[in-house]
């Protein structure tokens, strides 16, 4: 599976490879958000804690939605 992802990543132009990395990129960034809003003990915001988990698990889900998506565009 890994070798597949290098030889289709070979494939793409620069364009899309960097679009690539670009969307790994903000994947990671809306996971680690996420997990920061639900465990991080000083929230800068006054927001009561099931309104941080809510919004927290809305941030990974929406993560996970956008990993779906790099996916099934990188499927050959």
């Amino acid at each position: 599976m890994l070798k597949r992802f290098i030889t289709n990543f070979q494939k793409k132009s620069l364009r899309e490879r960097f679009l690539l990395v670009i969307g790994i990129l903000f994947f990671m960034l809306y996971f680690v958000l996420g997990l920061i809003v639900i465990f991080m003990d000083n929230f800068p915001m006054s927001m009561p804690m099931n309104y941080r988990i809510a919004f927290g698990v809305l941030l990974i889900v929406y993560a996970f939605i956008r990993c779906m998506r790099i996916v099934n565009d990188n499927k050959e």
